[in-house]
């Protein structure tokens, strides 16, 4: 069954069946979604079918579950807009970006692609992306509901790259059942890395489970330390840090590892290497994890003790609304008005935003973000939406968007961590490795 198709009205008074001037052209009594849910087909860019009608194609990466809900609020746009129909590629995120880089460079460009902060930038610098602004002026985008500093990281070089789809920070989530059963204090947000760190020694001692997951090879986590020492992840074209911020991050953990704070190396590259639904956090090797805030109901699935998320330790106003992913529309698409309308109708018709709820971030439209807090029943997933709104109140500016070669500093970080971490490199020349790694991936 899908939800009742009754035109959606938005603040200028257009209604989703009533949209863009080009649109009025179009001619059509119905559609349906056309889904190619095969793991690599190829997308056909979108273009205006014999019959009148149009079909968009729309590309994205994720799981079953995502399949599902993105074809059921395309569907419903369908319904809305019987001369639209889709043709849906999906696959999983492994291989997803080299496939979307062989489509855009010259085969068939998908009209929407989902994209995230690791390659926002290289696509924007490749002209791969449609400037959306555009679109946000004369409102057929409507931001009027988005934190600014959410829709700010969308920009790249002056143009809106892309609009996101969700909205996302970090957090860092503790097992609270195992902290009340030793009647230990729950962490606060505020505290300082140190004290985060004396925390989780005495977590450690009290309990016989290590306080913390070792965050050092965390990017998340680095970037937010980075941000309270004045520095950044990036500073224009080049790093925003030296060998010396890195060694001091190196050694920051490494001190904790020497106090007992974390667990051993393997078990650390154990946390480092799975996914999320086997963080240490779930499966018991440490009190806490450090992931995005709207991974809560999937940790939350992964375990039956209650678990607590509060910002990253220290001054929670370096952490900002982040994109958790993108939509873009590729430069060339025959059809981008309509796509406009598409993304438009996927961040702010409620019946459509209420059907993809948290899957893609938090909703970037801040009063439908509360509708779906209210109506979920599930309590991981309000405590996500809870959370997030609570950071909210203390965010920062969001940086710039992360620039061409994000992905290799971060399998980067990884590696450099985890040679400090085994002994197999001090802090100081793990962090001259990694800075050197770095900028030869952004010469490149």
């Amino acid at each position: 069954m899908h939800p009742a198709t009754h035109p959606t009205s938005v603040p200028d008074g257009r209604t989703y069946r009533t949209l863009l001037p080009r649109r009025r052209l179009l001619r059509g009594l119905l559609a349906a979604v056309v889904a190619l849910p095969l793991v690599g087909a190829a997308a056909a860019c979108g273009d205006d079918a014999a019959d009148g009608k149009t079909k968009l194609s729309i590309f994205w990466w994720g799981g079953e579950a995502r399949a599902q809900l993105t074809a059921q609020a395309l569907d419903l746009y369908t319904k809305k807009n019987p001369d639209v129909t889709f043709e849906t590629v999906w696959q999983a995120n492994q291989g997803y970006f080299d496939k979307l880089a062989t489509l855009t460079a010259g085969g068939n460009p998908p009209d929407i692609f989902q994209i995230d902060d690791n390659f926002l930038t290289e696509y924007a610098a490749r002209n791969a992306t449609l400037d959306l602004k555009k679109y946000q002026d004369s409102g057929a985008l409507d931001t009027s509901k988005f934190p600014p500093s959410l829709l700010q990281y969308g920009v790249v070089d002056g143009k809106l790259a892309g609009l996101a789809a969700g909205e996302n920070t970090q957090g860092l989530v503790y097992n609270k059942t195992l902290l009340d059963k030793n009647g230990l204090p729950e962490p606060t947000t505020g505290m300082s890395w140190e004290e985060h760190i004396a925390w989780a020694e005495e977590v450690s001692k009290k309990t016989g489970v290590p306080g913390t997951q070792d965050p050092s090879a965390s990017d998340k986590a680095f970037w937010v330390w980075l941000r309270q020492q004045g520095k950044d992840l990036y500073s224009g074209k080049d790093l925003g840090f030296t060998v010396e911020d890195v060694t001091k991050w190196f050694e920051l953990w490494k001190g904790a590892r020497d106090r007992g704070a974390t667990p051993t190396p393997d078990v650390i590259h154990e946390g480092n290497a799975t996914d999320i639904t086997k963080q240490l956090v779930v499966t018991g090797k440490a009190g806490t994890s450090w992931v995005w805030v709207n991974q809560m109901p999937e940790l939350k699935k992964n375990t039956s003790d209650e678990l607590g998320v509060i910002a990253y330790p220290g001054d929670p106003s370096a952490q900002w609304a982040r994109a958790s992913m993108y939509w873009s529309i590729f430069r060339g698409s025959k059809n981008a008005d309509i796509a406009a309308d598409v993304i438009n109708f996927l961040v702010n018709d409620p019946e459509a935003v209420k059907l993809l709820g948290t899957d893609r971030g938090l909703p970037s439209n801040m009063d439908l973000r509360r509708v779906v807090s209210d109506d979920t029943t599930d309590p991981a997933m309000k405590q996500s939406i809870e959370v997030e709104n609570k950071l909210a109140e203390s965010f920062g500016e969001a940086p710039q968007v992360p620039i061409k070669g994000h992905s290799v500093l971060r399998s980067e970080l990884t590696k450099a961590a985890e040679n400090a971490q085994y002994g197999r490199a001090t802090p100081a020349e793990a962090a001259a490795q990694f800075v050197e790694a770095c900028k030869a991936a952004i010469a490149s």
